[in-house]
């Protein structure tokens, strides 16, 4: 199971930095005011780089428990999980007025996500969450 958490938290991340990379691409760099003709971002720079910081260690830690089967390290990589689902839920809950109504020349860059991909790194993740915590559990083995 710990290999299955680890394959979903890839993927979950491969998605992750494409959202990234088209906020950034569009615009979504936590300046003062739109450029280029774009609506200020809707997610706040500390939140979004503190969940893919996060993220990104949590993975390096259960990368660590796979190689080590220290059981504290599945826990650790569990209680990181933990703040990145919420920061993750936080920019859910601030995208989705954005996609519903954000139409015209300026939109936040936010606006450009492709629904799939939101939806796929979002099921992702919450599977991703189970997986790690399970194994945390002892439930099932590799």
């Amino acid at each position: 199971m710990g290999i299955a958490a680890l394959i979903a938290w890839v993927v979950t991340a491969l998605g992750g930095f494409y959202l990234l990379g088209t906020w950034i691409a569009k615009g979504g760099k936590g300046g003062k005011g739109g450029t280029g003709g774009r609506a200020v971002s809707r997610l706040p720079v500390p939140v979004l780089f503190g969940h893919f910081l996060l993220a990104a260690a949590g993975l390096v830690v259960w990368i660590v428990y796979l190689l080590t089967d220290r059981d504290v390290l599945a826990w650790v990589a569990f209680g990181l999980l933990v703040p990145v689902a919420l920061l993750g839920f936080t920019m859910l809950a601030r995208w989705l007025p954005v996609r519903r109504t954000a139409t015209g020349p300026a939109v936040p860059p936010e606006r450009h996500f492709p629904v799939p991909v939101v939806v796929l790194h979002g099921l992702l993740a919450v599977a991703t969450v189970v997986l790690v915590l399970l194994t945390a559990l002892g439930v099932a083995g590799d």
